[in-house]
C-alpha cells in the first residue's frame, strides 16, 4: 500500500508541477492519505525563492481552483473520489533544503547541528554549501537578547532547522502608535 501511495504521489507531483508553476508558485510537496476508497490529496505550494513574503489566501484560492481543474482532467487518474486541500508550508515546516533556508533569510531560526551546541539566531545569508547566522546569546531573564559574532554552518553539519516564531513587542515596532490598528492584510487574515 505504501509503495502504491508513493508512486501516486510522485505521479501527481510530475503531473501538477507545471500547473502550479503557471500560477507563479512552487510545488513544495504532495501528501496523499487514504481512507478506504476515498483519498485526500494535500498539495503544498510556496512562492518561488526569489519572491519575498508568504503565499496569500487569494493566491492559495486561485491555485486550488486551477489544481482542481487539472486533477479533474487527469488522464492518469483511476477515478477514485478525492478531497483536495491546497496550502502553504507554514512556519512549522522543517528547513530541509537550501531553498527553504533562502526563503527565510532575515528570520530567527533554530539549528540542530551534528556536533557541538545547537544554535538559535538571525539567518543572514545562504550560500551553496551552508548558512550564516548571527546567534542570540543567552542572557538573564528580563534582559534584552544579545547577539554574537556571525556563525557559518555547512549544510552537511546541520541535522535540522526550523523558523522560530517571533512576537514583536510594541517598543520593538518601528511603526509605533502611528500604525492603524484596524487594517488587515491578506497575510494576516
Amino acid at each position: 500500500m505504501r509503495a502504491e501511495v508513493a508512486a501516486e504521489t510522485q505521479r501527481l507531483k510530475n503531473y501538477l508541477a507545471p500547473t502550479v508553476e503557471m500560477q507563479d508558485l512552487f510545488l513544495e510537496d504532495i501528501e496523499i492519505k487514504l481512507a478506504g476508497a476515498h483519498r485526500t490529496v494535500h498539495v503544498i505550494v510556496d512562492l518561488p525563492e526569489d519572491q519575498p513574503g508568504g503565499v496569500s489566501l487569494d493566491r492559495i484560492s486561485s491555485a486550488a481552483q486551477v489544481i482542481s481543474e487539472a486533477m479533474d482532467n487527469d488522464p492518469g487518474d483511476d477515478g477514485r473520489p478525492y478531497n483536495l486541500e491546497v496550502s502553504s508550508p507554514g512556519v512549522s515546516r522543517p528547513l530541509t533544503e537550501p531553498r527553504h533556508w533562502r526563503r527565510n533569510v532575515g528570520r530567527m531560526v533554530s539549528v540542530s547541528v551534528e556536533r557541538g551546541d545547537d544554535v538559535m539566531g538571525r539567518l543572514i545569508s545562504v550560500e551553496d554549501d551552508g548558512i550564516t547566522l548571527i546567534p542570540e546569546l543567552p542572557v538573564k531573564k528580563g534582559m534584552k537578547a544579545k547577539q554574537g559574532d556571525p556563525v557559518r554552518l555547512a549544510f552537511a553539519d546541520i541535522r535540522k532547522g526550523r523558523v522560530e516564531v517571533e512576537f514583536a513587542h510594541l517598543e520593538d515596532d518601528p511603526a509605533g502608535e502611528d500604525a492603524p490598528d484596524d487594517e488587515t492584510t491578506a497575510e494576516e487574515a
